[in-house]
């Protein structure tokens, strides 16, 4: 088995494009470990090997233990990683940017920086998540409003398209068993699209903190991408595992929420929105490189001992 100190780190052509990876993989009472440039699974059943670079998002549930190898190969291969609690109830995350680059996160800090460019996204977003609805001219009230009617408005149509009964959103931070069948699913499918929209966030470089709707939280970003697939994506995928029975419904619900975010081409939507949203020009994506910027606002190449020479 390869240590890290023989290994090479790869150059980001050489990593697969987010868009191109699995969307999430959920394991649980297993032990995760390293093989050359793949990561092992092993239980009761033996082991599996899974090569990193197609991993979106690495869910660890109850009962896994991971090597400091395999965190390694993760976090060079970009992909997410996540620990939750049972059924998914409790997130915890950390990844590194597959581009190498801080232009996307340096275009998303001078776009939140400014209330007219900051505002200006938030009504993108609302565009993106309602495309009938104008909110050209509206307050984040205004929009904020808009949503809640529109997302009751979806609840009451899945209801009504698989015939589970629904009453109202029923969240329990602490007790995932106490929602009824529908509440757990879009519960479940709620942690998963966190998941995959931080490590999402996390590859493309940006900052997951810098929300344009979400404010004041460490992934308040990561929810405003979340949040842009709730009503095609993430409740009718519950809904459809909430009409199979109350049991084992969290398991059903990322089953279904996979299949779901493959047909819809999902990772590769994010991905462009949220380039689209920041209006970001990826030409520079694939530099893996560090410069020192001059007070002439030039890039400069690092490395050098500039003492004896003219900056500018």
């Amino acid at each position: 088995m390869s240590t890290v100190s023989r290994r090479s780190t790869s150059t980001p052509r050489e990593l697969a494009r987010v868009g191109d990876r699995l969307s999430f993989i959920y394991l649980e009472r297993c032990t995760v470990h390293r093989d050359d440039n793949a990561i092992t699974t092993t239980d009761a059943d033996g082991t599996t090997h899974i090569p990193a670079a197609t991993i979106g998002t690495l869910l660890l549930g109850p009962g896994t233990r991971v090597t400091h190898q395999a965190m390694s190969v993760l976090g060079e291969c970009g992909a997410g990683v996540a620990w939750v609690g049972e059924h998914g109830v409790r997130y915890y995350a950390g990844g590194r940017a597959l581009t190498r680059s801080s232009a996307l996160a340096e275009a998303q800090a001078s776009t939140w920086a400014n209330r007219r460019t900051r505002l200006k996204v938030a009504r993108a977003m609302h565009r993106l998540r309602f495309p009938d609805e104008d909110p050209a001219g509206r307050t984040r009230q205004d929009m904020l409003s808009m949503e809640g009617r529109r997302l009751k408005d979806c609840y009451r149509r899945e209801s009504a398209r698989t015939g589970v009964p629904w009453k109202r959103r029923d969240y329990h931070r602490d007790n995932f068993a106490a929602g009824d069948a529908p509440n757990q699913a879009v519960t479940a499918a709620a942690q998963c699209m966190y998941g995959i929209a931080h490590a999402v966030v996390t590859a493309l470089g940006c900052s997951p903190a810098l929300g344009f709707v979400h404010s004041g939280h460490e992934r308040s970003f990561v929810l405003d991408i979340a949040d842009l697939y709730k009503t095609d994506i993430a409740i009718p995928a519950a809904f459809d595992a909430a009409a199979d029975g109350p049991d084992d419904v969290a398991s059903r619900t990322r089953r279904a929420l996979r299949n779901r975010i493959k047909d819809t081409n999902l990772l590769d939507r994010c991905v462009n929105d949220i380039k689209t949203l920041l209006h970001h020009d990826d030409t520079s994506d694939h530099q893996d490189r560090v410069a020192l910027q001059s007070d002439g606002d030039a890039h400069l190449e690092s490395g050098r001992n500039y003492s004896d020479e003219a900056l500018w």
